[in-house]
């Protein structure tokens, strides 16, 4: 306390309040850590999972499979279950119109990327006696059991099936071989090139040309 009469003798009282003011001013401006949870904070997926609930079993049979489609499925009219058939069947045909047509996007993965559609144009530019051997094996099979009544006659019938496999078995060496060699002409340092890629092309060369999927590009005959 500074007496009246004493001018220079420092205010105690004063410095006093001056350092508690200037500790607490140090106080607030250090920074106050938050108490932790006591646990670790979830993760989105679990914070999702918990909203929603517990997760069902998966079914084990089809049947259960289908009657819980049934009991989540929203009830539809007749008027909306034959519209919403149509637009699936709509669907369907324009998928396969594009499949047929070779459109990538729709193709079945066996049939796609540029090495199996040069293969697929190669196959379809010629002709081959393999593609015979279905409609063949047909004849021969409904003349062996049903028409020829002779033994004899009979008896030739599987000999020449033999004889047509033989040269399916040739004719498709031959095929996948050449298949290969242009297709790593065409594309160097290709990997898909080798046993499977001959025998795609043989067995696309053994069907009908209406049968094949997609449908040919190209003509007997056109140059690839």
């Amino acid at each position: 306390m500074k007496l009246p009469w004493n001018k220079d003798a420092p205010d105690a009282g004063g410095d006093q309040t001056d350092a508690t003011a200037g500790a607490e001013v140090l106080d607030d401006a250090a920074p106050r850590r938050t108490p932790g949870k006591g646990r670790p904070t979830p993760s989105r997926r679990q914070a999702e999972n918990r909203r929603r609930g517990p997760v069902a079993p998966a079914p084990m049979t089809r049947k259960e499979a289908r009657s819980r489609r049934k009991e989540t499925a929203p009830v539809l009219s007749k008027e909306e279950k034959r519209e919403a058939s149509t637009k699936r069947r709509s669907a369907a045909a324009d998928r396969r119109e594009r499949m047929m047509a070779g459109e990538e996007k729709y193709l079945p993965v066996r049939e796609k990327g540029e090495v199996k559609r040069y293969t697929r144009s190669l196959v379809d530019s010629r002709r081959y006696v393999s593609t015979l051997f279905i409609p063949v094996a047909l004849v021969v099979m409904v003349y062996m059991f049903i028409v020829i009544k002779d033994p004899l006659l009979s008896s030739l019938a599987m000999p020449i099936l033999l004889v047509f496999v033989a040269i399916m078995v040739i004719e498709g060496l031959l095929v996948g071989r050449s298949i290969n060699r242009k297709v790593q002409a065409r594309f160097p340092g290709t990997t898909e090139a080798g046993f499977r890629l001959g025998w795609y092309a043989f067995m696309r060369s053994t069907q009908l040309r209406r049968m094949r999927i997609p449908r040919p590009q190209v003509k007997p005959g056109d140059a690839v």
